[in-house]
């Protein structure tokens, strides 16, 4: 096996297992690159393209939900044209805020340091929430009201700090308006949709003149296993907040960021 094979073996399995569990995958991608020496422009955007794996996993997990969205005269609960207007409002915020400063963030905070800080901030969030957060009043995604979508999307804009995690800012941003565990887990795969395929198409925008065709089997591989680890890790996910809290995540994210402090001392 090459040291590409390996490099897009690994990055595909920490994307697609790390996308949609609250633990950051863009945090898991910064350490991992650094650990195996890829870095640089096709490093940055290899781990920005293996997300449509993710989106595929997505897709191929909730087949019925989206053909519920993508049939417009479905007036009720979240699909049809209101169920696309609740993930635009959720998009939002995301789009402008990362429009703005996605290039101090990329410059600034993509670093194993500061992905420690967020890594740690965010699991004190998890773990203060799960304890002290009040009973919820929904359960289920299609009682979402725009003004709880655009709440969700302002809470997801917490994720462009790297190690604060898009997955547990709109899971527990969904939370936060009243959802239950499992229903805030899955709207936050679905919210991932529209988000996470903006950044690869504003990516791979940017940066299609620094690839190569060298590079195309590096990507189809990380692709792949992208795809399926995030497929087992999307059903993982929806099987384990139905019977447990996230606190085990935020312990996880605790120890992941003093392992990395101690790293960098």
């Amino acid at each position: 096996m090459g040291p590409w094979l390996v490099i897009a073996v690994v990055l595909g399995l920490v994307e697609g297992i790390t996308e949609f569990l609250p633990i950051s995958s863009t945090g898991h991608l910064i350490l991992a690159g650094r650990l195996m020496g890829f870095n640089g422009a096709t490093a940055g955007s290899f781990d920005i393209f293996i997300q449509l794996g993710a989106i595929a996993a997505v897709l191929f997990a909730y087949p019925g939900r989206f053909v519920r969205l993508a049939n417009l005269k479905a007036t009720d609960g979240f699909a049809g044209t209101r169920g696309i207007l609740l993930l635009g409002l959720t998009t939002v915020p995301g789009l402008v805020v990362g429009g703005l400063f996605h290039e101090s963030v990329k410059k600034y905070l993509f670093n194993p340091t500061n992905v420690a800080i967020g890594l740690a901030v965010g699991a004190v969030w998890i773990i203060l929430a799960e304890r002290f957060m009040p009973k919820p009043e929904k359960t289920s995604v299609d009682g979402l009201t725009w003004k709880e979508a655009l709440a969700i999307g302002c809470f997801q804009c917490l994720a462009l700090w790297p190690g604060m995690s898009r997955s547990a800012s709109t899971i527990l941003g969904g939370m936060v308006v009243g959802l239950d565990r499992r229903s805030a887990a899955e709207y936050s795969f679905f919210a991932a949709v529209p988000m996470l395929l903006a950044a690869c198409l504003f990516d791979l925008w940017e940066n299609i003149g620094l690839l190569t065709m060298q590079d195309v089997p590096l990507f189809a591989v990380g692709l792949l296993v992208s795809f399926v680890s995030a497929w087992i890790a999307v059903r993982f996910l929806v099987r384990f907040v139905a019977h447990h809290t996230l606190e085990p995540f935020g312990w996880y994210r605790l120890a992941v960021a003093a392992v990395v402090f101690l790293a960098v001392r």
